[in-house]
């Protein structure tokens, strides 16, 4: 299946196949790649509006997941018909992660596909709501992580760490 990639800002230029690509090998990390996924590349302006509408929490954010499925952690959905082979959409706030890479000094691109592997987790019902939770989706996504960073040679780490 695919990962469709929209970019929606304009701020930040992205290098959009090496995303989509780590995006595909984090999906296949997970056994999930029968599932198509949506990626948004958002402005701050766009993350803000839909921080403020579904989080109740009108600023900007580097992430935000809408899952097709409601599933428990880590399980994969049992879609029932054709079309219900997706796993929902991830915004992704650009413009955000960027003003926070050059504060702290961090590579752009590396953290974008942290935040994408964070938001795919999200995707399969990982939450961080609590210290538990918290460990278990740290765990995935250090699992993921690794995984693209044996066939990339990066040295990707979790996007939680530190969160408890």
């Amino acid at each position: 299946m695919s990962v469709a990639l929209r970019n929606a800002q304009r701020v930040v230029p992205l290098r959009r196949a090496a995303l989509r690509r780590a995006v595909c090998a984090l999906r296949a990390a997970l056994g999930a790649s029968r599932f198509d996924v949506g990626l948004v590349c958002a402005s701050n302006a766009l993350m803000q509006r839909l921080n403020g509408v579904y989080r109740h929490c009108p600023e900007p954010t580097d992430v935000l997941s809408f899952p097709f499925h409601q599933v428990e952690a880590g399980e994969l959905p049992r879609p029932c018909c054709r079309g219900d082979y997706t796993l929902g959409d991830i915004f992704l706030g650009v413009e955000y992660i960027h003003q926070q890479c050059r504060e702290t000094g961090e590579d752009f691109d590396d953290v974008l596909t942290v935040t994408a592997a964070h938001g795919l987790c999200h995707l399969l019902g990982f939450r961080h709501d609590t210290k538990p939770e918290w460990e278990q989706m740290y765990q995935k996504e250090a699992q993921i992580l690794e995984e693209l960073n044996r066939l990339t040679g990066s040295r990707l780490r979790p996007l939680t760490s530190g969160l408890f």
